[in-house]
């Protein structure tokens, strides 16, 4: 028997409920394996919700995770029993000890990085590789404001892009978190309770504006964050863990502000094989290089509805864990 946590409908996080099953024998392309750390994600909480579409209930969450391969289906090539390995994207299912997933949404790991590192890396890492490479080209001489920069995706965005030599402004909720991120190379970190971040981020780029900004919060957040980008640049909205997304009208991105507005997903780009396994490659090199993997806290996968209730909470800094 192995545990897992399903929902049973969608809603709080009380809606997230153990079970015990049996897992069976991996089918064609499949491989079944022990999971040793799960990656905790804004996405697990708007299945949850019901936000994003889930295959039907009750619903296993998860789309991060890293462990052993336990056994091997038929027509899988290139990985064997007893590989450590990691994976980031859909389908779900990860809240769980022991799971079985499709064989080529599996990377294997270096000796040099640890499980609990990949799984709490795959899924920020690879969105930050989007970011940074694929949805605005990230270089020398760009500025860029990180909306929640001791977070999960702030902590690394920050890094990389201080490696690709970018400046970077970050937002954070307090002085802790300020410390947490400019330790990890922020340049710039603005208490937005305390400061209009936008004010901030035109003083500090001399009323020009970022080239580009990274949004995860939504709301009335996404809307202030379009005045804090200068002329023809980009905003990039990234989650809504603050409030809904606001309707934006094209009008409104221009011509006084010439803007471009994106919405990536990082469940598309994972999906695409090419883009997933160059990415992970990418971050593997970066995390070997010195990219620091900052784990916030660490849950029991049985506490997975405790994990929930903290990142919502916005207590957390780093990535969130749940250990088996």
């Amino acid at each position: 028997m192995s545990l897992s946590i399903a929902l049973a409908a969608h809603g709080g996080a009380e809606v997230l409920l153990p079970r015990n099953a049996d897992v069976p024998l991996p089918g064609a392309g499949e491989v079944r394996l022990c999971q040793g750390a799960i990656g905790v994600n804004f996405v697990d909480i708007y299945h949850r919700q019901g936000l994003y579409p889930v295959p039907g209930l009750p619903a296993v969450p998860g789309v991060e995770g890293a462990g052993v391969i336990e056994a091997i289906g038929p027509d899988v090539v290139g990985l064997r029993v007893g590989q450590r390995v990691a994976y980031a994207g859909l389908p779900i299912g990860g809240y769980a000890e022991v799971r079985n997933i499709p064989a080529e949404r599996l990377i294997p790991l270096p000796a040099s990085i640890a499980t609990a590192t990949a799984a709490a890396a795959m899924l920020r890492g690879i969105t930050v590789h989007m970011l940074l490479h694929r949805v605005f080209p990230v270089g020398p001489g760009v500025t860029l404001l990180v909306q929640a920069a001791a977070g999960g995706i702030g902590l690394v965005l920050t890094q990389w892009a201080k490696c690709l030599g970018a400046r970077v402004i970050g937002t954070v909720g307090s002085e802790d978190k300020a410390r947490i991120a400019m330790e990890h190379g922020l340049d710039h970190a603005i208490l937005y309770k305390e400061k209009d971040f936008v004010a901030e981020v035109r003083r500090l780029t001399g009323g020009k504006g970022v080239d580009v900004a990274y949004d995860g919060i939504g709301g009335e957040t996404l809307l202030k964050t379009l005045d804090a980008v200068g002329l023809f640049g980009t905003v990039v909205s990234i989650g809504q863990a603050g409030g809904s997304l606001p309707d934006i009208k094209v009008a409104d991105l221009g011509p006084r502000r010439s803007l471009a507005l994106a919405r990536p997903s990082v469940l598309a780009y994972a999906a695409d094989p090419a883009s997933y396994r160059e990415a992970a490659a990418d971050l593997f090199d970066m995390i070997e290089d010195g990219l620091r993997i900052t784990v916030g806290a660490e849950y029991p996968l049985a506490d997975a509805a405790e994990a929930h209730r903290a990142l919502e909470s916005g207590r957390t800094t780093g990535s969130i864990l749940l250990r088996t």
